[in-house]
């Protein structure tokens, strides 16, 4: 790979052939969903312009009320029409159930589950979204598909990343050694390569919260939380700066370029959900970017990856992104949970 500019077709064939573990069907699908967050990308840029702002006055299956543009990107990936026989089924976060794959010939070996359209309170005011996308392997031997098919450990994907809409769109990618990114050059259409190998310092002092969520956290969130914001006088030793996105596309890319941690955690408002983010959509996708980056993703108390989902839309506390943050705000959950 010495050319300066390697496109994404490229990157795929050239990796399967170094990788055995990347199989034609598995590069295939991931030039589709790559053409497909080009289609989502065209109708960001238009904004206004493409009359594809403003609420759908529609709700998904969580009850929250969608944007058009969040209607518009589950379109182009359910009705993307090269999928060809390489995909069995997908889900979506907008969606109730799963959608099987029409097949003329033997049914697919992969799945695909996607947030079509991540950051949706960003829409309207210019500011940075994503798509997020997880790719599994059907391992069942029965013949059709199940919604139970899906529910596998994230430790299982086969390949994930996500496509984040700003200044520029860039593709994020891993398939288990490495993430690379990609960024989509808008005069010839085409991905090309602009970083591989990413990875995310150890140390940081940045970190992502919802800070008007405060009086809600459970106490080890706080703790940590009030560490940092006690600066250099503090136990922490340093200054660290807030950045907060609601965007978890737009905090996790951060993340990825320049170090820093992200958290969604539980909290008091909802007691009996164990998070807000959903494990399969957007947690699972994000955890596998982030550990192949060198940072740690945990739901607290364990790795999120080695959660067993028990259903498709299961939610789940978030902690994500510089290894040695991560590792110590779970300490602090796992000290309170050993001290009840």
């Amino acid at each position: 790979m010495n050319d300066k500019r390697i496109s994404l077709t490229r990157y795929l064939v050239e990796h399967q052939r170094e990788h055995s573990h990347i199989q034609p069907q598995l590069r295939l699908l991931i030039e589709v969903v790559a053409r497909a967050c080009k289609h989502i990308a065209i109708s960001v840029n238009k904004g206004a312009l493409g009359e594809v702002l403003g609420s759908a006055d529609t709700e998904n299956v969580q009850g929250e009320v969608q944007k058009k543009l969040d209607v518009i990107a589950n379109e182009v990936l359910i009705e993307a029409n090269e999928w060809g026989g390489h995909l069995a089924a997908m889900a979506s976060e907008e969606m109730d159930s799963i959608h099987v794959v029409p097949h003329r010939y033997p049914q697919g070996e992969y799945l695909l589950l996607f947030d079509p359209l991540d950051g949706s309170s960003n829409i309207d005011v210019n500011v940075s979204i994503g798509t997020i996308f997880s790719v599994l392997r059907k391992v069942s031997n029965h013949r059709g598909v199940s919604e139970e098919d899906f529910l596998q450990p994230g430790k299982q994907q086969a390949a994930a990343g996500y496509c984040v809409y700003g200044p520029q769109t860039t593709l994020v990618l891993t398939f288990g050694d490495g993430v690379a990114m990609f960024t989509l050059d808008r005069e010839t259409g085409s991905w090309v390569l602009t970083q591989d190998q990413v990875q995310i310092p150890a140390d940081t002092k940045e970190f992502a919260i919802n800070m008007s969520n405060m009086r809600h956290w459970a106490d080890p969130v706080r703790r940590y939380i009030d560490e940092c914001l006690a600066g250099k006088e503090g136990p922490r030793g340093k200054d660290f700066n807030m950045r907060w996105v609601a965007s978890m596309v737009a905090d996790v890319h951060r993340i990825l370029t320049r170090g820093g941690v992200f958290l969604y955690p539980w909290d008091r408002r909802e007691p009996n959900k164990p998070g807000k983010l959903r494990l399969m959509y957007e947690a699972n996708p994000m955890a596998f970017l982030v550990e192949q980056a060198g940072g740690q993703a945990t739901n607290g108390t364990q790795r999120i990856m080695d959660i067993n989902p028990s259903a498709l839309h299961e939610r789940v506390s978030v902690m994500l992104g510089s290894k040695n943050e991560v590792q110590r705000v779970t300490d602090y959950h796992q000290a309170a949970t050993s001290a009840s």
